[in-house]
């Protein structure tokens, strides 16, 4: 049996996105319990010269969201980062989940052998399509959504592995 390369991305996004979700429930149920603002742990980062949680969150949205469009050969639809709150981080998620959602598998299917153009300050940085999946965007979205869980659980959240994966 064969994986193609829609099971292999946009099942696997959603999945880890709501994973991420139930994290940052957690998170705020924490901060509640010790009497903190729930939305000042957006601000928190692991080290100084690393990005805050909603940082984390919106690249992990936006690798998701931009990888399959860019699988599919269609426009990426556009999240302006504006979340200030963990509802609308949660917002933020849902929304990219009911995104990666409206992609059918005969649009992301086949594409393991077409050219993927991914966008950087540097220039564009041309991909085979499984290529990109497995090299660039799987690694991305995953070091952020790691990243995100990494801060929760150091700021004093009651989160373990099974959470990040979702058992």
């Amino acid at each position: 049996m064969t994986i193609s390369m829609y099971q292999a991305s946009v099942p696997v996004f959603t999945h880890a996105l709501a994973n991420l979700s139930n994290v940052l429930k957690k998170g705020e149920a924490h901060a509640r319990d010790k009497g903190q603002n729930p939305d000042n742990l957006l601000q928190q980062r692991l080290i100084f010269d690393m990005l805050p949680l909603i940082k984390q969150i919106q690249i992990a949205c936006d690798t998701a969201a931009r990888g399959c469009a860019r699988m599919a050969n269609a426009e990426p639809k556009a999240f302006p980062d504006a979340e200030t709150t963990l509802a609308q981080a949660q917002d933020r998620i849902q929304h990219t989940i009911d995104y990666l959602k409206s992609f059918k598998p005969e649009q992301i299917d086949g594409c393991e052998d077409h050219t993927v153009i991914h966008k950087t300050r540097a220039g564009d940085v041309p991909y085979r399509g499984i290529d990109y999946l497995r090299d660039y965007a799987l690694p991305n979205f995953f070091f952020h959504c790691t990243t995100a869980y990494d801060i929760l659980r150091v700021a004093g959240a009651s989160v373990g592995k099974r959470d990040f994966l979702g058992l």
